[in-house]
């Protein structure tokens, strides 16, 4: 079931049937560089454990999670957009993660947009958290031009982070 459809895109749950695509894309180095994940998806036995143990249980405990993000014109998975609960922000965290030959297209920042938009008006989340590594300049240029404000910085397994905060108005 799609859950949120932009001009380019569309987002729903991941299924076990999506693994390969995950694969695709959570082992990429390209894409896990600045995330603190690279290395962790390495077959297709990963990609499902992440799915079945992480994402589906997380749709289940706290109603969302990160969607499958469908690039309509190909119908391919291509990354993952959306929010999760995290317990150590305890807050919600809007992420995303997109093949590399879909950068540069603005197809992020639709995602990102209309993922917030659903998280507000659907899921009914006032705060949303976003953590950015210094060095991704397109991710935190997202973050500023979607309205997020910058509230902290701070070092983790050597990256300096830059943790964003959005209010609903």
């Amino acid at each position: 079931m799609i859950l949120i459809d932009t001009p380019r895109l569309q987002m729903r749950e991941f299924t076990l049937a999506d693994k390969e695509a995950v694969l695709d894309f959570a082992s990429c180095e390209k894409v896990t560089r600045y995330t603190g994940y690279a290395g962790m998806v390495k077959s297709l036995d990963d990609a499902a454990m992440v799915i079945r143990d992480i994402w589906m249980v997380e749709y289940q405990r706290y109603g969302y999670g990160r969607y499958a993000l469908i690039h309509k014109e190909d119908q391919k998975v291509i990354g993952f957009c959306g929010v999760k609960f995290d317990k150590g922000l305890n807050a919600p965290d809007i992420g995303y993660r997109l093949l590399p030959q879909y950068w540069g297209q603005g197809l992020a920042t639709e995602a990102v947009t209309s993922a917030l938009k659903y998280a507000r008006e659907v899921l009914d989340l006032d705060k949303i958290i976003a953590v950015a590594v210094d060095e991704n300049v397109a991710s935190n240029k997202i973050l500023h031009k979607l309205g997020f404000n910058k509230i902290d910085s701070y070092i983790d397994e050597g990256f300096r982070l830059y943790r964003y905060e959005s209010l609903s108005s």
